[in-house]
């Protein structure tokens, strides 16, 4: 297969001047993902988007790759890193990884931004990183042949040797002369039977480091000089503090400052903890503001009153309104799904300074060019005077691609405060539960229709809930005709044989600040659609895997067949469960892959305990199968512990919720036994990141169903006693 390259001369030269000397490669490329290629407008003008990847090989042979993509957890140190070397034939036991820094060269290839979400991180480097190595290994066989006097075609690499009959060059011999030939116009990428890395279970790149203390997260910055610094933050959205008085906080040993700053009160210490002691005795009086009576209670109502009426058309199919009044039978149900926190393992934090004319942050983010254009207007540089070393990230699940950048913005304000010093601005666990930016709050409202056969001939589903773009860069191109994709996906798009289709949405305005959320919109219309679809095959009689077999018949896309019956005849569907336990299941398409979960759950005293998890997953091309097992193993427990726990409350406009007592994760103790099962394929690599956690309180409700006879239709399952 030949494939064109196109190089960016400008992208190579920014690179080049980055990285230094020996071999480097800059590459820009079309957009590729199908998935975010469909979001943009169909009237856009084509677009090209320069993601640059770069290879850096040392003398003594060290093959460095600069990764784009925030490691988080999900493995791209690692996958991307293999994509590259399947093609450039590196010796991988001498591949190291690095954090590429900030720069438009390193941009996404279909969003034009450096950042890392959306489960693409694979599925649109795919061809882009392959690409990278493929050239990479092709200037080097062509050096080597010169200095053989030998034709290319005649040389191939091997293990980080090029090769000539008994001749041999290492790549550390001929980086530094390869780097300064042209890149050829083509190359040909390996055909998948000849792959070597790719399909190989490959242990992480950056896991030793992580396991000794080695890597570095956020938190673990320390830079000569640094100071430590946390906010007091208005307890209501939209408040702001009145007056304040600091004397017994700047009376703690350690604390060095009070001053005010956007979005609140800061205090500077020597250390993390003397700022939380000095804000802890600081007084403050806050406004606050219009929000101060807002609830969930009274949100819920009215949300539930808007779900009732109709709202934007997101999509109409037939005539599912005259095809309800005719149905045999008719079903009506409402669902609500709470505010949910990310709830990453490491708090928020980013340390910053800002000089006269230039920023420079330490952190872990997932947006960096957003965060580093936001951060230059603040401090009033350019954005090319803005440096950000990526660190490790502690999880992010989307909090930490904000696009208003809010806790980058902070700490870049509460250092601008205290001109040419580093200040780490830390968020307690306490800050990062009640600080905003959750999952919106969603009330559904379905009605079907079922025919004399039982299945639908009428599917009507009317949504309620926060627009997560509405304000951002991606409004543009993402909301159209008053509809936000986000908030429908999952439901607007079933893959269900229905006749008779419609989709209706209300975005009512809210004081709460949201955003994107692991599996973003498909974290409630996975639950609400395949518990709902579960309730028509009750309604119906007919099993719940055989009412969706038949559902999916017509369906053209074979991959939810096969992952329907691999994940039933994994978990023993057959088989009736064991006595008192109950069992259910649930598909979902999610980042373009297709997951089915099979959950097996007891219950006793009101305490729900999931036993075990089945799953069955089509991504395409698994390029690291125990990566690809881990985050859809890593999504289950996540979905998870919101399905069991998770909910963000507010009364007199406070969160009510703060720490793991009152927000909880699922314990190791709690974690069902999860098996894992991949559908071969050798289609193109799609997301896997976040596809693993839609299913999963479907599933564990439509389990419960089974177990009890009761349906759950309100998430959590189990929320915590407020104290």
């Amino acid at each position: 297969m030949s494939l064109d390259v196109s190089i960016s001369r400008r992208g190579f030269l920014k690179g080049g001047a980055m990285l230094g000397a020996g071999l480097v490669l800059a590459f820009h490329l079309p957009a590729t993902l199908k998935r975010l290629q469909a979001a943009q407008a169909a009237d856009a003008p084509a677009k090209e988007y320069p993601p640059d990847a770069f290879i850096r090989i040392a003398p003594d042979g060290t093959t460095t790759i600069l990764c784009n993509k925030a490691e988080m957890g999900q493995g791209v140190y690692t996958s991307l890193p293999m994509l590259i070397c399947e093609e450039l034939e590196a010796d991988w036991s001498q591949v190291r990884v690095e954090p590429a820094p900030a720069a438009i060269v390193y941009a996404h290839p279909v969003f034009g931004i450096q950042m890392t979400g959306g489960s693409t991180s694979v599925a649109s480097s795919w061809e882009q990183m392959r690409r990278i190595g493929a050239v990479a290994r092709t200037m080097l066989v062509e050096t080597a042949a010169a200095r053989w006097n030998v034709p290319a075609v005649d040389c191939r690499a091997e293990n980080g040797f090029v090769l000539h009959g008994d001749r041999k060059l290492a790549f550390g011999e001929l980086a530094e002369e390869a780097g300064r030939r042209t890149p050829p116009a083509s190359v040909t990428l390996k055909n998948p039977k000849d792959f070597k890395l790719i399909g190989k279970a490959t242990p992480r790149l950056e896991g030793p480091d992580k396991v000794s203390g080695k890597g570095q997260f956020g938190i673990d910055v320390r830079v000569p000089g640094m100071l430590f610094a946390v906010l007091a933050r208005p307890p209501v959205f939209g408040g702001k503090p009145k007056q304040w008085d600091s004397a017994a906080a700047q009376a703690v040993p350690g604390v060095l400052a009070v001053k005010a700053v956007a979005g609140g009160v800061a205090v500077y210490a020597s250390n993390t903890w003397a700022a939380l002691k000095g804000r802890e005795a600081l007084k403050v009086q806050w406004d606050d503001g219009p929000n101060a009576g807002f609830s969930t209670a009274e949100q819920r109502a009215g949300f539930q009153k808007l779900a009732r009426e109709p709202g934007t058309v997101a999509v109409a199919q037939g005539d599912a309104p005259g095809a309800l009044k005719t149905a045999a039978k008719t079903l009506d149900a409402e669902y609500e799904v709470p505010y949910l926190a990310h709830a990453c393992m490491e708090p928020l934090n980013c340390t910053v300074r800002v000089d006269a004319d230039a920023v420079e942050i330490w952190a872990g983010t997932q947006f960096q060019t957003v965060d580093q254009g936001n951060a230059a207007k603040i401090a009033g540089v350019k954005p090319e005077q803005v440096t950000i070393h990526t660190t490790l990230l502690g999880g992010g699940f989307g909090r930490r691609a904000n696009p208003a950048s809010d806790w980058s913005n902070e700490a870049v304000e509460v250092a601008k405060a205290m001109p040419g010093k580093p200040v780490m601005t830390v968020w307690s666990r306490e800050d990062d539960t009640r600080g905003g930016w959750y999952r919106p709050h969603w009330v559904s409202r379905l009605r079907a229709g079922l025919g004399a056969d039982g299945l639908p001939v009428a599917w009507l589903h009317t949504i309620v809930g926060q627009s997560i773009l509405a304000g951002t860069p991606f409004e543009a191109f993402m909301v159209r005709g008053g509809i936000d994709a986000t908030s429908v996906e999952g439901a607007s798009d079933l893959p269900y044989a229905v006749a008779n289709l419609q989709v209706d949405l209300h975005s009512p305005k809210s004081p709460v600040p949201v955003q994107w959320w692991r599996s973003v919109g498909h974290s409630h219309t996975g639950f609400v659609v395949e518990s709902f679809v579960d309730e028509c095959a009750h309604a119906a009689g007919i099993d719940p895997l055989e009412y969706r077999r038949r559902l999916l018949a017509k369906h053209q896309d074979p991959r939810f067949l096969k992952c329907l019956n691999l994940a039933a005849a994994k978990a023993g569907w057959s088989r009736p469960p064991e006595k008192g336990s109950g069992r259910g299941i649930a598909i979902h398409e999610s980042f373009e892959s297709v997951v089915c979960e099979i959950a097996e759950v007891t219950q006793k005293d009101g305490r729900v305990q999931v036993t075990r998890v089945v799953a069955a997953v089509d991504c395409g091309t698994a390029v690291n199968p125990d990566m690809v097992r881990a985050q859809i193993e890593s999504g289950i427990v996540y979905g998870l512990s919101a399905a069991l726990y998770g909910q963000i409350t507010l009364k007199d406009g406070r969160v009510e919720q703060g720490n793991f007592d009152d927000y909880p994760a699922v314990r190791l103790s709690e974690s069902p036994q999860i098996e894992v099962h991949i559908v071969p394929s050798e289609a193109p690599p799609t997301g896997v990141g976040e596809p693993g956690t839609p299913p999963i309180a479907a599933a564990v409700g439509n389990a419960l169903f089974a177990l009890t006879g009761e349906r759950h239709r309100r998430l959590p399952l189990m929320p915590v006693a407020k104290s």
